[in-house]
């Protein structure tokens, strides 16, 4: 059972926040509650910006909430909803804020700096931040993400691959901060599974330096003997040019196997670039995914923004640890409990050190569609795969 409240006021003040929630002590971080009762929940979405794009997106955050709230049972939650226009100054206000109206747990922002802000901000008073973030450097203390991240994703394709007989694999990225997580994340994800990283090739994102970076991709492959390229561009970024120079150049798919940090079929029109037929990226549960779609377009007459679900996996998964009727349900030890959660992006868990880890499966782009290949696991082995 849940009910809804609205608490969209502002403080008057700033809150400035130069230490990372990273590092903060974790030692009995968490609200302890009285599961038979109400136990109030914050959202922090980005609205109140006047940017159509960060309003359209904090409405799905919201309605996505409000239908995993609604599929809570064995507890009641009152979710109270917060904007934070989208930067971390008055993130860190009306976290503050949501404390001092009772919240025992935030879940957001979605950018990762509100989220730090909110993270630090609440932080003297043993509130976790479940943030809608993908950015692991802001995780840990009483942050956790909940976005799918490069880590996760590289680990799964790297050892999909290694499994595959791809043993050397290399990571392309541009050369800003996202691409040095995603490097970081493919060298790490190589060790993991006994792969060999045989280097990255890195890129100014600019026209030049794109088509630049062809001839050094096509050289390192061809001296280390590189299987598998891990690209962290999306169809937004460099990853059409590359899919395009890189088979003229002679590094097709057909010589080396293409894979992707992000979502090659979002939008779908990417799966008909030609360079990407046979490549691989991941994906969520298509099965779950599918029934959240089509339940939030009978609720609300329209399709969730991409990212809805990782506001309804938050709220599930605090109704799943509420519904157990421990008093401790919100502290990081039943957070980050090894069976995880179930929700509509498939069975996710939430990792001591902040970060968390989804199942995914493995899509193949086949003729303009993606196939999946390797489903996506329905649960946690005890080696965490």
């Amino acid at each position: 059972m849940v009910i809804f409240s609205k608490a969209l006021r502002l403080g008057a003040f700033a809150v400035i926040a130069p230490l990372l929630a990273a590092c903060i002590d974790t030692s009995g971080i968490g609200q302890r509650v009285n599961p038979n009762q109400t136990v109030k929940v914050a959202l922090l979405v980005p609205s109140g910006s006047g940017n159509g794009q960060h309003e359209a997106m904090a409405t799905s955050l919201i309605n996505a909430a409000k239908l995993a709230a609604s599929d809570i049972q064995g507890a009641q939650i009152e979710l109270m909803i917060y904007s934070t226009a989208g930067n971390a100054t008055q993130a860190a206000t009306v976290a503050k804020l949501a404390v001092e109206d009772g919240a025992k747990i935030i879940v957001g922002p979605l950018f990762a700096e509100a989220a730090n802000a909110a993270g630090v901000a609440v932080s003297g008073r043993n509130v976790n931040v479940l943030s809608l973030s993908n950015n692991t450097q802001i995780a840990g203390g009483n942050v956790f993400v909940l976005g799918n991240t490069f880590d996760n994703t590289a680990q799964r394709l790297v050892s999909y691959a290694a499994s595959k007989g791809l043993q050397n694999v290399a990571a392309v990225a541009a050369k800003n901060a996202a691409g040095e997580i995603a490097i970081e994340a493919v060298q790490k994800a190589a060790n993991n599974s006994g792969a060999n990283y045989t280097g990255a090739t890195s890129y100014e994102f600019t026209p030049d330096g794109v088509v630049g970076a062809v001839s050094t991709i096509k050289s390192q492959v061809t001296n280390t003997g590189t299987q598998a390229l891990v690209f962290s561009s999306d169809s937004a970024g460099a990853l059409p040019i590359l899919a395009q120079l890189l088979p003229e150049s002679g590094l097709g798919p057909d010589t080396v196997q293409y894979m992707g940090l992000t979502r090659w079929d979002i939008p779908a029109s990417t799966l008909t670039t030609s360079g990407l037929q046979g490549g691989w990226f991941t994906m969520p549960d298509t099965s779950a995914m599918t029934g959240f779609r089509s339940r939030y377009n009978t609720s609300y007459g329209a399709s969730p923004h991409p990212l809805a679900g990782f506001a309804y996996d938050g709220i599930a998964a605090i109704g799943a640890l509420l519904a157990t009727g421990d008093a401790d349900a919100l502290t990081r030890s039943k957070l980050t409990r090894t069976d995880g959660f179930a929700g509509v992006n498939g069975v996710f868990r939430l990792l001591p050190d902040g970060t968390n880890q989804r199942g995914l499966a493995i899509a193949e782009v086949r003729d303009g569609a993606a196939v999946v290949i390797d489903p996506a696991p329905r649960g946690f082995g005890g080696s965490g795969s």
